[in-house]
């Protein structure tokens, strides 16, 4: 029993010090690459999303796993979120500093009816360059679905950036929303993907 204790004290010493070290180094990134960093863990965000949508929630489709698709979300969050996210976040905490409770408030509304709606044009727009749609389509696209993306939205996003705002360092909002973004991307994936898988149904999503 003391050497089943001793070994369990040292797997769990061990543990802390790996998941410390890797804190560290990612603040270190943070620190010396902050748009690579955030870009990799949009990256990362997405492509987890996206893995829990296909094997959790389009599990009864039957068609097996679509890398391809995981790829589409995946290079969405490393080259559009992950950028966009730290310029936009970081011009917001320039504009607005500080963690009062006005301030606070300010932010989420900016963020869920400025930024959420362009966020969803980019979201879409990148769907729909990388599947090779039209125009056309992708307006068809966002009449359909923009609005369900941003109301929906709401729910999560608005109690979710009371805490980032209030709580959050800068530097570390993105790895924050990306936490909270691994169960919304769930949405957003089924979302941004429905509407292909619903076409290619019919040829054979």
């Amino acid at each position: 029993t003391h050497n089943t204790q001793h070994t369990t004290h040292n797997t769990q010493h061990t543990t802390h010090t790996i998941m410390s070290g890797l804190w560290q180094s990612y603040n270190r990134l943070l620190s010396t690459q902050p748009l690579l960093t955030k870009a990799l863990t949009s990256f990362t965000g997405f492509t987890l999303g996206d893995a829990l949508a296909q094997n959790f929630v389009d599990s009864g489709s039957g068609s097996g796993y679509d890398w391809r698709r995981t790829l589409k979300m995946g290079s969405f969050g490393l080259l559009v979120h992950g950028t966009t996210g730290h310029y936009f976040y970081s011009f917001l905490d320039a504009k607005l500093p500080g963690t009062a409770t006005s301030t606070v408030a300010k932010k989420v509304v900016i963020d869920q009816t400025m930024w959420n709606p362009v966020f969803g044009l980019m979201f879409f727009g990148y769907l729909s360059a990388f599947e090779g749609k039209s125009f056309g389509e992708y307006k068809q696209t966002l009449q359909d679905d923009l609005p369900t993306a941003v109301v929906g939205s709401w729910a999560v996003w608005v109690p979710a950036h009371t805490v980032n705002f209030r709580f959050v360092p800068s530097s570390q909002r993105l790895l924050y929303i990306n936490t909270v973004q691994v169960g919304y991307n769930v949405f957003l994936s089924f979302l941004g993907n429905k509407g292909g898988e619903g076409k290619d149904k019919k040829e054979e999503l």
